[in-house]
């Protein structure tokens, strides 16, 4: 611990110290003033909760609490034996003489038994830890809950820490808060600078905040990561889904296929790539065709052992037959906002914005009511461009 955080801390003890002496002479003070005016036992009690109150708001320390609420809850019975013996005539100097010793043996008491107490117990000269230390506690010890509001209280008084914005960027991913994970990787760039990795993370949340539509946005993000390294999974990834989104399914898979090229076995994004590369090219990945099937426009394991062999025109016509499918069970269940979303997106791929506005109009009239599900619409519809 430097210096200036060994003198902030004794004159943090200094202030704790004079409330505590503050609290124990008030009621003194105001038994010489009110003596007259009304019963000590009340005026104890009042102090009680004054000292409440004044742990509450963190004026003082349990421990300080603690001494102050025994100290007074002394006077008061002290008070209340006083109050009860003025019947037999005892002189008043007497109970104000025993309530001054209490007092004084109090402050000398207090002040020392504190200090002693933490010299045994505290760590004075424990360096201070830095937020990404802190930050590294088991997730066990902290819900993410506190671990989030620590970090974000932690940026309101230090919004230019580029190290905390980049700690809370994949959090917020995680718990799918877009629009704030957007934000967060934006001001770490700014501020740490820009990387292939971090332009690829915004990309990414970018894409999740228009609910799985490569944007403009992000596809400029992707640029700019393969600018600086031509070899980040990450944006080649979304490059290809941008290019299938964009209806290049044959770029898309080149793209794919050249990430499965000399991927290491280990690769954790293996999987997803060759799921995506199904989608354009069923015989590339068999095993992985079937876990692509719920995939929309993806055709289920029968439907893409007979495309196998079709041109890409009849691909295409194959895909528009189950777009009008999946139209044809909204219309039946419309309450299925994954479906409608799918659909949208569908029709975008596939070049037809009327029908996609139709879909999205439709879908807003069928969930209403259900203001969440609404949202999502409103937000692929922005993401998209479709309106504006």
């Amino acid at each position: 611990m430097n210096s200036n955080a060994t003198m902030t801390l004794w004159l943090s003890f200094a202030l704790m110290t004079a409330a505590v002496i503050f609290i124990v002479l008030w009621p003194l003070r105001r038994g010489q003033k009110e003596r007259g005016a009304g019963s000590e036992v009340a005026v104890y009690r009042d102090q009680l909760t004054e000292i409440k109150r004044d742990r509450l708001t963190g004026l003082i320390g349990e421990a300080e609490a603690k001494a102050a609420q025994i100290e007074v809850s002394r006077r008061l019975l002290a008070a209340a034996d006083v109050e009860a013996a003025r019947s037999l005539a005892h002189p008043a100097t007497d109970s104000l003489r025993r309530r001054w010793i209490v007092a004084l043996v109090a402050l000398l008491v207090l002040p020392a038994g504190t200090v002693a107490l933490y010299l045994l117990v505290g760590s004075p000269n424990q360096p201070a830890q830095p937020l990404a230390a802190r930050l590294n506690m088991p997730m066990q010890k902290r819900s993410i809950t506190e671990l989030v509001a620590q970090v974000e209280d932690h940026l309101d008084h230090n919004p230019d820490d580029g190290r905390g914005w980049q700690i809370l960027a994949p959090i917020y991913m995680r718990l799918g808060r877009f629009d704030d994970a957007v934000k967060a990787w934006r001001n770490t760039l700014r501020l740490t600078g820009e990387s292939a990795d971090g332009e690829a993370d915004l990309g990414e949340a970018l894409v999740g905040a228009a609910n799985g539509v490569v944007t403009v946005e992000a596809a400029s993000a992707f640029d700019h990561a393969l600018g600086l390294d031509a070899h980040n999974v990450k944006a080649r990834f979304f490059t290809g889904l941008s290019a299938e989104q964009d209806g290049k399914r044959e770029q898309a898979a080149a793209i794919w296929r050249d990430l499965l090229n000399g991927a290491p076995a280990d690769a954790p994004w293996l999987g997803l790539v060759q799921q995506s590369l199904a989608r354009l090219e069923p015989n590339a990945t068999p095993e992985s065709a079937s876990a692509a099937a719920d995939t929309a426009p993806t055709p289920s394991a029968d439907q893409v052992a007979a495309a196998a062999d079709l041109s890409s025109q009849d691909r295409t016509e194959m895909v528009r037959a189950m777009v009008e499918r999946l139209a044809q069970r909204l219309a039946q269940d419309a309450s299925d906002v994954d479906g409608w979303l799918r659909l949208i997106r569908s029709y975008v791929v596939l070049g037809e914005r009327d029908k996609a506005l139709n879909a999205a109009a439709q879908a807003r009239q069928a969930l209403t009511g259900s203001e969440d599900k609404v949202r999502r619409i409103d937000a692929l519809v922005k993401g998209l461009g479709l309106e504006g």
